[in-house]
């Protein structure tokens, strides 16, 4: 061997021992920045999908409404991709959750799907509740009954004043929104402070807050409320006359009476889009989620307290959820203005079905 082919030899080694960590390291740079582009493009694509579909359940930044749960966690974001595509495609029986895939009825393919769940573990919550809000689709909040700390200090000088208490609390969360701050009831559940109801016994009135009532909008509050909970709150109820003669002000409820005009119809518009057009679509067409409302025999054969009910109170044993306790009065009335605006034009379907 020449000196020249020794020296080309070990010019050529000497490339490949400097050139390969370089290229090694520009390709680990390829992969990493592919790799980013990925996640960076699954979270822009998800995020608009969850303004419109997952928002208002779940909240503009993740943090859970009502018995919805909080997506903005670390539990949730360290779930393994497998579960939590499970979850969103499946969705969870005996839940508000429903399968989002289209194989299961939903809106979604398999891989938007895997964008969710991309989106789930890698996004910025400050960035996803800008953007719902730049939508316009910011979700209501829950109302709730404000329960003072006089109205508990007055109650703790009642006989078994503690366990009043924590029926206050629990019912002013729960209960409030369909029975009425006052328990006089509402235009979608009967009165709590009744007469008829207390002449009952202690062990069927428990078990109607246990069990709910077959073909009406009281659900089943069994795992939902500890025993304790339900027993408070039982409690309160055949407590409510002591409670009003020592003098604790409930607040008094008076449903609005909103006739329809432009502006109702365009609030109504709004709420929709931000409520309900994920499940019963585009202008209340239907998918495969939730029934048509746009037509003509729903509009003709459901009088306007019969939709205000089913707004309200939600359809037990469905994914129709119970809108009393995040919706003001006025605001369900102009969802009702708005529904009932269709009814000149709504195309004759068939009806939706309200009830298994």
């Amino acid at each position: 061997m020449t000196i020249i082919q020794k020296t080309i030899g070990v010019l050529a080694t000497l490339i490949i021992v400097i050139a390969l960590p370089l290229y090694t390291n520009w390709e680990d740079s390829q992969q990493e920045h592919l790799q980013e582009k990925f996640f960076t493009d699954a979270v822009l694509s998800a995020t608009d999908y969850y303004a419109e579909n997952c928002a208002v359940c779940h909240g503009a930044a993740g943090e859970g409404i009502g018995d919805n749960p909080t997506l903005n966690s670390e539990a949730v974001r360290s779930m393994s991709e497998s579960d939590l595509y499970k979850v969103i495609s499946r969705g969870r029986e005996g839940t508000l959750m429903a399968g989002w895939a289209s194989e299961e009825g939903g809106v979604f393919s398999n891989f938007q799907i895997y964008d969710f769940v991309t989106f789930i573990q890698q996004v910025n919550w400050a960035y996803v509740e800008s953007r719902v809000e730049d939508l316009g689709l910011t979700p209501p909040e829950v109302i709730k009954m404000e329960v003072s700390q006089e109205m508990l200090a007055s109650l703790s000088n009642l006989p078994n004043g503690e366990v009043l208490g924590e029926g206050l609390t629990v019912y002013a969360e729960n209960c409030s929104a369909c029975h009425g701050a006052n328990g006089s009831g509402t235009v979608i559940a009967p009165a709590i402070n009744s007469i008829e109801l207390r002449s009952r016994s202690l062990e069927e009135v428990t078990s109607v807050v246990r069990e709910g009532v077959s073909g009406s909008l009281m659900a089943s509050w069994e795992g939902k409320l500890t025993s304790n909970e339900i027993s408070s709150v039982v409690d309160l109820v055949f407590a409510w006359p002591e409670i009003v003669q020592a003098g604790i002000v409930f607040p008094e409820t008076e449903p609005a009476d909103i006739p329809s005009s432009p502006e109702a119809i365009a609030a109504g518009a709004q709420l929709f889009s931000i409520a309900c057009t994920s499940c019963h679509g585009l202008d209340g067409y239907g998918t495969n989620m939730a029934p048509a409302l746009n037509n003509e025999i729903f509009l003709t054969e459901f009088p306007d307290a019969a939709i205000y009910q089913v707004i309200a109170g939600g359809v037990p044993d469905t994914l129709m959820p119970a809108w009393g306790s995040r919706l003001e009065d006025r605001e369900i009335q102009s969802l009702v203005n708005y529904l009932r605006s269709w009814q000149d034009t709504a195309p004759a379907i068939l009806p939706p079905v309200l009830e298994n």
